[in-house]
């Protein structure tokens, strides 16, 4: 037998390196199955937001579900949305997801030139956990006790009822913006650049009233320094079974936020499930939900098409509000 050419040699070395690899490559699964490798939930705002509390109490049930490491991340700055926009670019492969709020998925965009992502399109809706309020406060010695009051109180001294928020263009802003539209009023905006300051100019009596999330004002509000006059969500939350809700007093109004969590959008419909699963597991442990409920949140655990309905439902809201009353974006 005459021996092989060397250039027959190479292509028949070639043809069975080839078969070789494709046999390896079939006998390989085509991917790891979900999750392979720890996951990072990314909080677009400095520790100890709520965003914050609530993922580092959950990630670790979520690991347990999962059967990997859940990692809490921080990526502040720009209100949020530096964060988001991360997560945003990141690959749709569910390793990548981030802890969201009404403020800047449904109010920013409407509020901010330069908001780098579009919340209904960057994003894949996992699950809203949380639902929450924000109360509507007053000095003890302002002209009025209850929402009804105030009312009165600013459409006969237009202009003179002053009401502090976190800033322009805010969630607390535009919720009282929201019910200054539906009462028909007007007042004075103070804007402060945060909460502390906020509840201690009310209470020193330079602002008469002011908007902010409850959390922050329960201290005051139980020393007798604030008088809570109303919470901004439908009906009275059961850690405050006393107080109005502002409903009461301007019948349609609702002004409540929420929290919940989101990947990159495209992410596989598998995976997005798989996490809601998890993440709504670990809100009905009752130590979590006790502990983010004594914060004033309330607990909701649905699928990722509740979640969707709710993005869209106040993205459409805010926008038009945010036209309704000229704000000019900033």
């Amino acid at each position: 037998m005459k021996p092989l050419s060397l250039s027959l040699a190479k292509m028949v070395t070639v043809t069975i390196l080839g078969l070789l690899f494709a046999a390896l490559a079939q006998a390989q699964p085509a991917s790891s199955p979900y999750p392979s490798r720890p996951i990072r939930i990314i909080i677009p705002f400095p520790p100890g937001n709520t965003t914050d509390i609530m993922s580092r109490l959950i990630a670790p049930r979520m690991s347990e579900r999962l059967g990997q490491q859940v990692i809490v991340e921080n990526r502040p700055g720009a209100s949020g949305m530096l964060g988001l926009d991360y997560v945003a670019k990141q690959p749709a492969d569910g390793y990548t997801i981030a802890c969201v709020q009404g403020g800047n998925m449904v109010v920013l965009p409407h509020t901010s030139k330069n908001i780098p992502y579009d919340p209904l399109k960057d994003f894949a809706p996992i699950s809203v956990t949380t639902f929450n309020y924000l109360a509507i406060v007053a000095n003890p010695d302002a002209p009025f006790k209850t929402i009804g009051e105030m009312v009165r109180y600013a459409k006969a001294n237009p202009g003179k009822l002053t009401v502090a928020t976190n800033g322009e263009g805010g969630f607390p802003h535009l919720a009282f913006e929201h019910l200054r539209t539906m009462a028909g009023f007007t007042y004075t905006h103070v804007p402060y650049k945060g909460s502390a300051a906020i509840a201690t100019d009310i209470i020193g009596g330079q602002v008469q009233a002011g908007i902010d999330g409850i959390t922050g004002m329960t201290p005051h509000i139980k020393s007798g320094r604030l008088r809570i006059l109303a919470t901004t969500n439908k009906t009275r939350p059961s850690l405050w079974p006393d107080t109005p809700a502002a409903s009461e007093d301007v019948p349609g109004y609702d002004s409540g936020g929420w929290f919940g969590y989101a990947a990159p959008a495209k992410t596989p419909r598998e995976i997005v499930l798989k996490l809601n699963e998890a993440i709504n597991s670990a809100m009905r442990i009752p130590e979590v939900a006790e502990k983010l409920e004594a914060a004033g949140l309330i607990i909701r655990t649905e699928p990722p098409e509740f979640f969707a309905q709710v993005l869209k439902s106040d993205y459409d809201k805010y926008g038009k509000l945010v036209k309704d009353i000229g704000f000019q974006p900033q």
